[in-house]
């Protein structure tokens, strides 16, 4: 008899909270989603409001539990999936916030990272990743400078901070353990990636007391039982976002690029059991229990989904409109402008957290959105090929998700910019369907329904802008020094 056993994930993204539920095929049978508010209060700060966060869960745990009615008993497990770079501070008592949570787009300490570039070949060794304010180490030191809340807390012993996923899962879970996982801890630039445990020289080097932060536990862990609707599921994973997309279908490929486009986009290249370092990129782990790590190279392009939309909203263009007319723009525009994109800071390969971003030459407000949407995959094509140098061209596939994937013009220029064939699964939803093949055990028969291919072809005006884009780019770039040197 066919197992009848279902799973239900949590994914905590950019813009909304939904839960999942996936039968043991890969099939979904509920599903339930709710925006969340985002905050901009000045540059360089994106924040998010922890009470809604907690609130949005609820909601949509509630809804998939109504969805499945007497299905519900055969709930096995559940998994949270984060954004890995977001962090909060918390009392670890009783859980009430002690701050917003800080945005992985965040870069308000970005002036006081900036004085430990001497060490930055000691952190990358250290931690897989390049110095930058994205990641928690410039938030939580922000915090303790910044707010009374927090140092009293920490005065009275009572502080608990780290990463978004540790407060989420204290908060929703009966147990209220203050854990967390590889994944989410190493976005912080505190843990060992070796050691997958926070590190003391780090700590010191930041001057960041290390009691407050979660203890370091597998991904596949007992993590708590489910404190909602009276639904007492155990929480059996916790990861990040873009680490449970590699596992959406089936267990990741290592001569194959997986391409996510949502807040950001983000290029991962699977390692397997070891890890290997690349100068300008990010050596990432990706899985870890008591039999095994998994690692990537990764890149990112900071500025994608949330490029958009602060676009949107600088030309005063409804994002539903936008959305509306997206594919016709990108088939239309045959002499859009260029735009150099330094949304929420210029990522890999550069690494520059003050670029500005800007329109080159001249256009309508929608030939505008095209070259937004245009700088995205020139920023993809450039980590491509940075990735297929610092893995020797070992890559056969590029396999793309996520919510911008699902414009077939934007996938066909991304082919046709590359050079490279992009096959985009049926099922898009990577992180939750991840999420739920790492809680089903990782089956041999997870199903993947057939996707489309798009194949590259002859497209002389974008390789020509992508060309003039690389050179704006570098008349720009000659002015604003890399934090990473």
């Amino acid at each position: 008899m066919p197992d009848s056993s279902l799973y239900l994930a949590l994914d905590q993204g950019g813009h909304s909270t939904r839960a999942f539920v996936f039968n043991h095929a890969g099939q979904i049978v509920a599903q339930a989603k709710y925006e969340i508010h985002v905050s901009i209060p000045q540059n360089d700060w994106v924040e998010q409001d922890p009470q809604e966060l907690i609130d949005s869960v609820h909601v949509v745990v509630n809804a998939v539990k109504q969805q499945l009615g007497s299905q519900c008993c055969k709930v096995r497990a559940a998994g949270i999936a984060t954004q890995r770079s977001n962090v909060i501070c918390w009392n670890k008592t009783t859980g009430e916030p002690l701050s917003t949570i800080i945005n992985w787009q965040d870069r308000r300490a970005h002036q006081w990272i900036h004085q430990f570039r001497p060490n930055n070949a000691q952190i990358h060794k250290k931690t897989g990743l390049l110095l930058t304010a994205h990641y928690g180490a410039s938030k939580l030191h922000w915090c303790l400078e910044h707010l009374e809340s927090v140092r009293q807390a920490y005065a009275t012993n009572q502080l608990a901070w780290g990463p978004m996923a540790g407060f989420l899962n204290f908060r929703i879970t009966k147990e209220r353990r203050h854990v967390v996982d590889p994944v989410n801890a190493s976005r912080t630039l505190l843990m060992n990636l070796a050691e997958r445990d926070w590190d003391k020289d780090l700590l010191a080097l930041f001057k960041l007391p290390g009691e407050p932060l979660p203890r370091c536990v597998p991904n596949r862990f007992d993590y708590g039982t489910l404190d909602i609707a009276d639904w007492n599921v155990p929480v059996q994973v916790m990861t990040g976002d873009q680490a449970a997309v590699l596992y959406a279908f089936g267990m990741p490929q290592k001569n194959t690029v997986y391409i996510n486009i949502g807040t950001g986009a983000f290029l991962q290249k699977p390692t397997l059991n070891h890890v290997v370092y690349s100068p300008r990129l990010l050596s990432s782990i990706v899985w870890h229990d008591s039999e095994q790590s998994y690692y990537v190279v990764e890149c990112t392009v900071n500025g994608a989904g949330s490029a958009l939309t602060q676009v949107e909203q600088e030309l005063h263009i409804d994002a539903r409109y936008v959305e509306d007319h997206f594919s016709n723009w990108l088939e239309q525009a045959d002499n859009p402008p260029l735009f150099l994109n330094g949304i929420s800071g210029l990522g890999a390969p550069y690494w520059v957290p003050d670029f500005p971003s800007k329109f080159v030459g001249e256009g309508d407000d929608w030939e505008k959105i095209v070259a937004v949407a245009e700088s995205i995959l020139f920023l993809i094509n450039v980590n491509l090929h940075a990735l297929m140098d610092a893995t020797e061209n070992n890559i056969t596939q590029v396999v793309v998700s996520g919510g911008l994937a699902m414009v077939d013009a934007l996938c066909q220029r991304m082919a046709d910019v590359t050079g490279t064939a992009i096959y985009r699964p049926q099922q898009c939803e990577a992180t939750a369907r991840g999420m739920a093949y790492l809680l089903a055990g990782c089956p041999e028969d997870w199903s993947e329904l057939n996707g489309v291919w798009f194949k590259p072809k002859d497209n002389p005006p974008l390789c020509h802008r992508f060309q003039r884009w690389q050179d704006e780019m570098a008349n720009v770039l000659q002015n604003f020094p890399s934090s990473v040197g």
